[in-house]
């Protein structure tokens, strides 16, 4: 296979086993490019501070794009970067201190999230500190019967989350179910 700027140039003699492992390798290239572009940027803005901008241009990147890419590079050095997640997972607890950076990429590799749902237990996260801060913020009361808030309660310590953050997790997928069903 020969990879161009506009494609993949596939051989008709290509093996089902060949197509395999090359989407494994278009899948870790992929993975890895977001990092690689970072690093690249980090390391022209060290020794090449003169001309590196020069040189993003020359490559025909987006400036914004491979500044975030940057940004995120900076905040995880080589040796803290999670192999079983995304770019995209570490950029989302990239404005955390380290300490928390580390809890949160913990929780998300042992439970396997998405980014998507690393983002809503991030946002579950800081809706707990902002109520804490500012009880008026709190969610209108809801009348149920309490062997069915015992059993959220369990739900929710199985989950290892407070009752509250949970709710507005399993909320926030419930309505984003719906609303995706809805748009196709």
């Amino acid at each position: 296979m020969l990879i161009s700027r506009l494609g993949l140039h596939i051989p008709p003699s290509l093996t089902y086993n060949g197509w395999e492992r090359a989407g494994v390798q278009l899948s870790r290239i992929l993975d890895s490019s977001a990092w690689c572009l970072g690093d690249w940027l980090v390391c022209g803005q060290q020794h090449y501070a003169d001309r590196y901008v020069r040189a993003v241009d020359a490559a025909g990147l987006d400036y914004q794009t491979l500044r975030n890419y940057a940004w995120v590079a900076r905040r995880f050095q080589l040796e803290r970067r999670r192999e079983q997640l995304s770019f995209q997972h570490h950029a989302e607890v990239a404005s955390l201190d380290t300490e928390e950076q580390d809890r949160w990429l913990d929780r998300a590799e042992k439970g396997r999230w998405s980014r998507n749902e690393l983002r809503r237990w991030l946002r579950g996260a800081r809706l707990d500190k902002k109520v804490a801060a500012d009880p008026t913020s709190l969610i209108p009361r809801v009348a149920v019967a309490p062997e069915r808030v015992e059993r959220w309660r369990a739900a929710a310590q199985r989950a290892n989350a407070h009752l509250e953050n949970w709710m507005v997790l399993i909320l926030d997928r419930a309505a984003e179910d719906i609303l995706r069903a809805e748009s196709t």
